[in-house]
């Protein structure tokens, strides 16, 4: 059977939720390093017979404070809380981070929220943890009010692989440059987008090759060119396969990125469809063709490849 995650949208939780474990952060990608942290948790669930609740926030504090930064996600909602289904989760806080609360006092946050409202018995969070008005709160200040507010903190080590730290800003990192092989080996399974398929001039049909065009909105760019995919329509768990291209079109002299993604041996309309496309291996980046013929002899070479 599988999991149901409670969700709230603010720390007015029942009473049967309150004196849990609580983890905070934003938990973008949930990769290696939270998935230690939350292999942790389940261990301290089972033997303290305690809930686990998250607190994450929304939009990620540092697109709130930079409002210029776009692509930053490398996970959505929903994902996130699909990925978390894995560990035993029972609620999700998923707080909106607005001005209001970005200002609130650290002291405030940890007297009304942490022990008022959520009644907190473990605060598992990472050492560079940071919260309060001006980012005042850090990890130190929270052990200071342990006794005082009837919590304990558990901060583990930060996972490091090949003497680097695992973090979404290293995944992120990896995407950028096309290392996508890196970049699912940190998170522990392939990176996933997921969007509703929009209608587009139909160049991909023109040529030959059919696209289902999706918008990346809030995600990460990665380094731009042609993935070796797998597609799942919808809740189905059926992985198709194929071949996308990430980028402009230069071909077409486009100014707006887009995912184009061809499924092999499909010819079914998925308009407003969503689909959740994982990325499998990078092909090859993205160039501009001097004509038509010449760009669909290397898509053909492409799925070659991709195949």
């Amino acid at each position: 059977m599988v999991k149901v995650i409670k969700k709230y949208k603010n720390f007015k939780i029942s009473y049967s939720d309150q004196n849990s474990i609580i983890l905070i952060g934003n938990f973008d990608g949930l990769h290696l390093g939270h998935q230690k942290l939350f292999d942790l948790a389940k261990k301290y669930k089972k033997k303290k017979k305690l809930k686990i609740g998250v607190i994450t926030f929304d939009p990620i504090p540092k697109m709130f404070f930079n409002q210029k930064i776009k692509n930053y996600r490398i996970s959505n909602f929903e994902q996130k809380i699909n990925y978390l289904k894995n560990y035993n989760i029972d609620f999700v806080i998923n707080k909106k981070f607005n001005k209001n609360f970005s200002e609130m006092k650290y002291y405030k946050f940890i007297k009304n929220i942490l022990y008022k409202k959520l009644k907190a018995k473990y605060i598992f969070v990472s050492n560079n943890f940071r919260f309060g008005n001006k980012r005042e709160g850090s990890v130190t200040l929270l052990k200071n009010f342990e006794k005082k507010f009837k919590y304990k903190i558990i901060n583990p080590n930060p996972l490091k692989k090949n003497s680097k730290i695992i973090s979404s800003s290293l995944i992120r990192k990896y995407l950028s440059k096309g290392k996508i092989n890196l970049a699912n080996k940190f998170l522990n399974r392939k990176w996933a987008v997921q969007g509703v398929v929009e209608r587009g001039r139909k160049m991909g049909k023109k040529i030959g090759f059919p696209t289902c065009n999706i918008n990346l909105r809030n995600y990460v760019i990665p380094m731009l060119g042609v993935y070796k995919v797998k597609i799942f329509i919808g809740k189905n768990k059926k992985a198709l396969k194929g071949v996308a291209n990430l980028g402009y079109r230069p071909t077409f002299n486009q100014k707006k990125i887009l995912l184009e993604v061809n499924i092999f041996n499909f010819s079914r309309n998925l308009y407003n469809k969503k689909l959740t496309v994982e990325f499998v291996n990078f092909i090859r980046g993205e160039r501009k063709f001097k004509n038509i013929d010449q760009l669909r002899k290397q898509i053909q070479k492409d799925i070659k490849v991709a195949k």
